[in-house]
């Protein structure tokens, strides 16, 4: 059984991104975000609409109270807020969790930032935290965010079907994927390669 706190988000610093506490102070920062490349009106995602993002963040915060979650908000090098990801699922007897409800403006998609974030958050995961996995998902119709985690050097584990809503109301098929601590300081060096290619 694990001794270390998984009831606070860490603050995660990098040289392209940084990693917060959620707050409700970031609600502004996160409604430019989802307006910057229109994220909500992609249909498989779960971004919220500009008008509920204080909503949004409100449930996030009411899971982490209950001990379920861990969010953060995420800046760019500049210090703007560019989007949102969480711990969910804390499994601290395992220990286990899964990296998900990730997003990004499109302004720094398929740039540094997500390799960065992703690089902080397994290693507060494997090091700090020892987990013996880490787990992410995705929907069966969201082929970046898939092509994404695969290119971590995460494994695909399978597909549950009919598994939870899209925010439109239809039943995700979701993708699961994983990374083990054993698999931890290969995935560790690809990203540090990938990172250093950003720079």
């Amino acid at each position: 059984m694990t001794t270390v706190d998984w009831t606070t988000p860490p603050t995660l610093r990098g040289r392209h991104v940084s990693l917060e506490p959620l707050a409700p102070s970031h609600a502004d920062g996160l409604r430019e975000a989802v307006e910057d490349g229109r994220l909500h009106e992609i249909w498989y995602t779960n971004v919220p609409a500009p008008a509920d993002v204080a909503a949004y963040i409100d449930g996030a915060l009411s899971k982490q109270a209950k001990g379920e979650q861990l969010a953060f908000a995420v800046r760019d090098a500049d210090g703007r807020v560019v989007g949102t990801t969480r711990y969910y699922e804390l499994t601290p007897d395992v220990p286990r969790l899964q990296i998900g409800y990730t997003w990004y403006a499109a302004s720094v998609q398929r740039t540094g930032l997500n390799t960065e974030a992703k690089l902080l958050l397994l290693g507060h995961a494997f090091d700090v935290l020892r987990c013996a996995s880490v787990g992410l998902q995705t929907s069966w119709f969201n082929h970046v965010s898939r092509t994404a985690i695969a290119r971590l050097g995460a494994k695909e584990e399978g597909i549950t079907r009919n598994h939870v809503r899209h925010r439109d109301g239809t039943l995700r098929d979701t993708v699961n994927f994983s990374i083990i601590d054993a698999e931890w300081p290969g995935v560790k060096a690809n990203l540090a390669g990938r990172l250093e290619r950003h720079a």
